[in-house]
């Protein structure tokens, strides 16, 4: 009887013991996704690296660090973290550690997509036409905004773009067509969703090229931290943070974003310590509501 009791002491401790936090390893050029991701080179018949971020998200729990390896190849995904299983446990929080990795939703622009409009002008009609991104070689293209007031087309310099009733419109360079031209679009709609979740931290990740955000704390995504991240280049925000989500943005680099660097709303805090917010494209912070900290001073509305 005594031993039948130990036992099922034993068991009563064991299920109520949280799980041990996980390392668990990306790497989109030598990872696989049928791999187990607990070791950062392939083991075995199934240890190994996964491929993508998705993958180890799938496989992640509550507390776990996602490393991943920066390979010189973007990861051409979108990602949501959301639930307990994508928060912290207890005083370790839930970890992207991005070594540097980018995290891209452009895609190149589709030689058939274009259609010719006027002159050296060309035109194509992106999936979500409220908000768009170009890149020329890489970088986002220089953009001209649209005279609203007049209702008529900006003059454009060769390799300028502009949208314009849901479409883009570029010019080539004389003699040229769009297809002599590295040219992309922001074709992913977010790179990191946070919903629902609580102390994260994402570290040392670039997130570029989405319709909308870069990153988008959506609601109640709580203590969470950015820190040492880039988000450039992307059609509406680089950070958004809404709803009753509570954020830092920390050491972290922002521009080159279609709408604000950051943009806050709802009953959300965003607290911004020694981060560069460049003003080039669109201003450093749009305001929607929310409460906003900068270098540890409150910001009035």
């Amino acid at each position: 009887m005594q031993r039948f009791c130990s036992f099922v002491l034993l068991c009563a401790l064991s299920s109520t013991t949280p799980a041990r936090a996980l390392d668990l390893f990306v790497d989109n050029v030598h990872g696989d996704d049928d791999r187990d991701a607990t070791t950062p080179v392939t083991a075995g018949a199934i240890g190994g690296p996964v491929r993508s971020l998705a993958r180890a998200l799938d496989l992640a729990n509550a507390g776990d660090r996602i490393v991943m390896a920066n390979t010189g190849e973007p990861y051409r995904e979108s990602v949501t973290l959301s639930g307990g299983r994508h928060s912290g446990l207890g005083s370790k929080p839930f970890m992207i550690e991005g070594h540097g990795a980018i995290l891209e939703g452009s895609r190149l622009v589709p030689a058939k997509a274009w259609e010719h409009f006027r002159g050296e002008l060309f035109r194509f009609r992106p999936s979500r036409g409220s908000f768009a991104q170009l890149f020329l070689d890489g970088p986002p293209a220089s953009r001209r905004p649209l005279d609203s007031a007049a209702g008529i087309l900006p003059r454009l310099e060769p390799r300028e773009w502009c949208l314009a009733d849901g479409m883009v419109y570029f010019r080539v360079d004389q003699g040229e067509l769009p297809a002599d031209y590295a040219i992309s679009f922001a074709a992913l709609t977010v790179g990191v969703t946070l919903y629902e979740v609580h102390d994260v931290v994402i570290n040392e990740l670039t997130v570029q090229g989405f319709q909308l955000d870069g990153i988008n704390a959506h609601d109640c995504a709580k203590n969470c931290t950015l820190t040492g991240t880039i988000s450039r280049g992307n059609g509406r925000a680089g950070i958004a943070v809404g709803g009753a989500s509570s954020v830092r943005i920390q050491s972290c680099l922002v521009y080159d974003n279609g709408l604000a660097q950051v943009l806050t709303s709802g009953l959300s805090t965003t607290a911004i310590d020694e981060t560069e917010l460049e003003t080039k494209t669109a201003p450093a912070l749009v305001r929607r509501g929310g409460n906003l900290f900068l270098d540890g001073r409150r910001v009035a509305e």
